[in-house]
């Protein structure tokens, strides 16, 4: 089924007690496992990609909960889980009608779930991209929840600013409550960094690969760019990618939400990843060092800000 289906089951209190959740859209995946899972008292047990084992599963389905509720169980994966295992996980929610299995699939393989396991009534739910006016309604619907006031104009604005990225723009939502009041489009220039992060961005990546970018950086400022923004902008992009770096060497991959926050599409979890572990530790400590006492010298008075940020740069590449 899709999205509009499971909109209609969770209106009619008409929902199983299983899900698989796949798709395009890893931000609806989420939201839809978060919305399917939000049961008060219930006992909830979570595995993230290569944390998942299949006997502590079946354990937590299969026994009596401490308090009476219900037994939650989240499997998040790129990988897919053995078909025996997802089998027997289904069969524990299908014999205890209070517990609820979510199984949120991350992969490519967008045929697999296509049809629920036979003689079960597990949901399998396809997300794809939501169209302009979904992204509109999805992020108006956070946004109440959150108690946030703004109109579907000033949404508009907030999708455009972020190209599109539903994503992106629900996690501004949090920064714009500190506004008592409606939101507006100045408010979000204000708040926001959309658009032009994305320049600063792919900026940054030219400054790190050590090419020449005093053309660009010219541009930048040209059109409206601050040099204290393009320097905090700099050290910002170098502390997620020395987050990329610990996690990787910890943890031997990568995981968007433990290190972001959120599921960022692989492309770009992959492009950090590798630019990260380029990176020497010592090297990262040198560059926030570099890069905070500039920002210290930007913010004094009567200081050329450009020359500081053009010899900065210089010397980032020299360190890298």
């Amino acid at each position: 089924m899709y999205k509009s289906e499971l909109d209609k089951h969770i209106q009619n209190n008409s929902l199983s007690n299983s899900f698989i959740l796949f798709g395009e859209s890893t931000f609806l995946i989420d939201r839809y496992s978060n919305t399917l899972t939000n049961k008060e008292g219930a006992s909830l047990l979570k595995f993230y990609h290569d944390e998942y084992n299949f006997n502590s599963a079946k354990a937590h389905l299969s026994q009596a909960s401490l308090f009476g509720d219900q037994n939650i169980l989240i499997i998040k994966s790129e990988k897919k889980i053995p078909k025996k295992d997802l089998d027997t996980l289904i069969e524990q929610c299908e014999k205890n009608p209070d517990n609820i299995f979510v199984y949120a699939y991350y992969g490519t393989d967008n045929t697999a779930y296509a049809k629920p396991p036979a003689k079960t009534k597990t949901m399998c739910v396809r997300f794809f991209h939501p169209n302009h006016s979904e992204a509109v309604f999805t992020v108006s619907q956070i946004a109440r929840e959150k108690s946030v006031n703004i109109d579907s104009n000033t949404i508009n604005h907030l999708l455009s600013v972020h190209s599109g990225d539903i994503a992106l723009a629900c996690n501004e939502i949090d920064k714009l409550k500190i506004y008592d009041r409606a939101i507006t489009v100045k408010d979000i220039d204000n708040l926001v960094f959309g658009l032009a992060e994305i320049n600063i961005d792919n900026f940054i990546k030219k400054v790190l690969n050590k090419k020449d970018f005093k053309a660009d950086l010219v541009s930048l400022l040209e059109h409206g760019e601050d040099e204290i923004r393009v320097l905090t902008a700099t050290t910002s992009y170098l502390t997620t990618l020395y987050m990329f770096n610990i996690y990787i060497r910890v943890n031997g991959a990568p995981n968007a939400i433990e290190i972001l926050g959120y599921n960022a599409p692989k492309f770009v979890v992959d492009d950090k990843a590798t630019m990260s572990i380029k990176i020497k530790p010592l090297i990262y400590y040198k560059l926030h060092e570099l890069l905070l006492d500039s920002e210290l010298k930007m913010k004094s008075s009567h200081v050329d800000k450009s020359a500081i940020l053009l010899s900065t740069l210089i010397r980032v590449q020299q360190l890298l």
